[in-house]
């Protein structure tokens, strides 16, 4: 059975043989009609709430099961047990610089070119104003009308207004597009870690090369997600396969 799913898919917690590696078929004996399961259900959830689909794609940052634009998806990772801080505690920051950020993902073994396509996930969803308050209030490499804008609900002072939420893609919010680093060519990236792409750093041209070219934002954004799925993976007898997948059995 293909594992070929358009954005977004999320996590089913299946019963499955003992394997020893990932693979697009993992499901298929044990459970064949696990994709166009996942894929209905998820399709309905956006339909519904389409904030949904970005709040999976995060779930893939955090060790959950996920595709995107188009891609064989590899399966038969199992859930880990690690706590909400151990997870969030490798997760890069937003206020990270470029140099940072490269070596949060080297260390993950995950490129320069891995992270600005992963990064480009940010083309959904929503951030609060404590994790951008410093990029609009205190950067220089900050589009004026744009800073302004942002700035209308998200107030200078510390603690004030601290979970107002603004769209991480302005022009595109609920659509996974390139839109995202156009948005930073125009200096419109609203955190301090998204502007920090395109900042005169070594990453300019490939965000200018997504900007101009989506099929290839597309294509490189696959290939990072399935390398990130491949950080570690859990399988076999290792982990869980968890009972109500927002927590640990």
């Amino acid at each position: 059975m293909a594992s070929s799913l358009s954005v977004p898919v999320t996590i089913l917690c299946l019963s499955a043989s003992v394997s020893a590696q990932l693979s697009p078929t993992f499901y298929s004996r044990s459970c064949p009609r696990a994709l166009a399961t996942i894929k209905a259900a998820v399709t309905a959830a956006v339909a519904q709430e389409p904030r949904m689909g970005a709040s999976l794609l995060r779930l893939h940052f955090r060790d959950c099961f996920l595709g995107g634009p188009s891609w064989r998806v590899l399966l038969g990772r199992r859930d880990s047990t690690a706590s909400l801080s151990l997870a969030n505690s490798d997760l890069p920051a937003p206020t990270l610089d470029l140099a940072n950020l490269t070596a949060a993902f080297a260390r993950k073994g995950l490129s320069s070119t891995d992270l600005v396509a992963l990064s480009g996930a940010h083309t959904i969803g929503l951030a609060q104003c404590l994790n951008f308050r410093g990029h609009i209030y205190n950067d220089t490499n900050v589009n004026p009308a744009f800073a302004t804008l942002r700035r209308a609900n998200c107030p200078a002072a510390a603690g004030n207004g601290d979970g107002n939420l603004a769209p991480l893609d302005t022009t595109t919010a609920t659509v996974f597009d390139n839109a995202y680093y156009t948005n930073l060519v125009a200096r419109s990236g609203l955190l301090h870690s998204d502007q920090q792409l395109f900042n005169g750093g070594a990453t300019d041209g490939l965000v200018r090369t997504y900007a101009s070219t989506p099929t290839r934002f597309n294509r490189d954004f696959g290939a990072a997600m399935i390398r990130m799925g491949n950080i570690s993976p859990l399988t076999g007898s290792q982990g869980q396969i968890r009972l109500a997948c927002s927590r640990v059995n």
